[in-house]
């Protein structure tokens, strides 16, 4: 089985030109918004429609957008109302990404040389990662790249 290169990348705390300029020297080929909600975010750049619009027109990337691959309001709410235990936050989203079969959700070739998207800055407290994680453990041969 061929190896995946996964890229994972936010927003927040990026200029558009910065955001842009990383993906664009990574060559990626699409990003795969994984946020629950994208039409109303902060970042004027990473709404949907701009966002799609700007990856096309300034590095030719493809956009797809799968909530399916993001945490559940439920599970949202939860972690801000314990204050950012991270550790409880963890468990839910692997479980409901478990519950979901989110290696069934996305295929390989949607993936490669893709990059998961959602506004967090860094990967460390980021279910991009846990994304990229769960993948690589159900299929294997995975190689991802946290853009920061």
């Amino acid at each position: 089985m061929d190896k995946i290169q996964l890229f994972t990348i936010g927003f927040t705390k990026k200029t558009a030109e910065r955001f842009f300029t990383q993906l664009c020297e990574k060559e990626v080929k699409r990003v795969v918004d994984v946020r629950l909600k994208n039409t109303s975010q902060v970042a004027g750049f990473a709404k949907k429609n701009d966002l799609k619009y700007f990856l096309r027109t300034i590095c030719g990337i493809d956009y797809v957008h799968l909530p399916e691959l993001a945490p559940d309001q439920e599970i949202l709410d939860m972690y801000k109302k314990n204050k950012g235990d991270w550790s409880a936050y963890e468990k839910q989203f692997l479980s409901l990404l478990a519950h979901r079969r989110a290696e069934a959700v996305i295929s390989r070739a949607t993936l490669n040389g893709g990059c998961l998207l959602c506004s967090e800055d860094k990967p460390d407290h980021c279910h991009r990662r846990l994304v990229a994680e769960y993948l690589n453990d159900k299929w294997g041969n995975i190689e991802i790249t946290h853009i920061v």
